[in-house]
């Protein structure tokens, strides 16, 4: 048990206790030395301000009466090993896009780095193992994500202009925000737009954000995880199709453990190939995930994938002709 666990359990200790508890009782508990019962005590008076005192009538220590109700450890007080992860926390979100909420998560930074104190090298070997990649990641403006996040917490519209790249159009609109998602390197926020009165995606590296206004409108979970979820990768809509994709035994054993869809199906054949079954609604991902498997891939059906994976290898093959 280290020290921050160890002043953890003392405070629970003297909070608890209608008498003064003994210093044999203490080492017990606390699982340590005389020494460092004293070491905690002091600590825990000199950095906490811990009303701790000690009885010489009854022989032992307690919180001071009149302070043990109201007396609270700092609203941040967690043991070592939570601080650590919450330090951890920090460190990947701080590398999925850095500066992004650097504002607002510093002074949460700071309060941890205060209550670890001495534990500086678990703070430097976190920085250091702790390692993010990313592969097609766009930046995103920290502004805007702030303000649309402001807005998914605090439930109002937002006016944006969106440059959709589909299109290579801008447009006004207003939405009502319900979700932020991180997706492949890439935020995206999932709304209501009032202008195609819809569930809509829409990437946050393409929103310029004008207005907030009035309340945003409400839709339910289920709705919202039967519009989002249930379609393959980032493209909403309910799943209007069924891939069945074969891929090679070469490859089969690392297929047959990867989540393409949380409602897939795999089957494993004699040769020792794996069927792949997924439900998805637009295949452009789709495509572009089959298309990395090159020739240990096959999509069996249904006729329209098949054909759209067949005409981009021929494009493809096009420009090494």
């Amino acid at each position: 048990m280290d020290r921050f666990n160890r002043i953890y359990r003392l405070h629970l200790l003297l909070k608890n206790r209608q008498s003064p508890i003994s210093r044999t009782e203490l080492e017990k508990r606390l699982e340590c030395s005389a020494s460092t019962v004293r070491h905690i005590i002091q600590e825990a008076r000199l950095y906490l301000h811990a009303p701790i005192i000690y009885d010489r009538k009854n022989k032992g220590y307690c919180y001071e009466p009149s302070q043990q109700e109201s007396f609270e450890l700092p609203s941040l007080w967690l043991n070592s090993s939570e601080l650590l992860a919450l330090l951890t926390s920090y460190k990947m979100l701080e590398q999925v896009q850095p500066g992004l909420m650097e504002p607002q998560l510093a002074p949460l930074k700071e309060k941890i780095r205060s209550i670890l104190g001495k534990q500086k090298a678990s703070q430097k070997e976190i920085a250091n193992r702790i390692r993010i990649l990313h592969s097609t990641l766009r930046q995103t403006d920290p502004m805007v994500f702030q303000r649309v996040a402001s807005a998914v917490v605090s439930r109002k519209r937002l006016k944006i202009l969106y440059h959709g790249r589909n299109r290579d159009k801008l447009t006004e609109r207003w939405l009502s925000p319900q979700r932020l998602v991180f997706y492949r390197d890439n935020w995206y926020l999932d709304a209501w737009c009032h202008l195609r009165k819809d569930l809509r995606s829409f990437s946050l590296d393409r929103i310029h954000v004008v207005a907030t206004g009035e309340r945003a409108r409400d839709i339910s979970d289920k709705k919202l995880d039967e519009h989002f979820g249930n379609s393959y990768g980032i493209f909403s809509g309910r799943p209007k199709h069924k891939g069945v994709l074969r891929f090679s035994s070469n490859i089969a054993r690392w297929v047959a453990d990867e989540v393409w869809h949380p409602d897939q199906k795999i089957r494993v054949l004699k040769d020792g190939s794996v069927e792949l079954t997924l439900p998805y609604s637009d295949p452009r991902e789709l495509i572009m995930d089959i298309l990395k498997y090159g020739g240990d891939v096959e999509v069996i059906s249904p006729k329209s994938l098949r054909k759209s994976v067949i005409e981009n290898l021929q494009n493809a093959l096009q420009n090494y002709q």
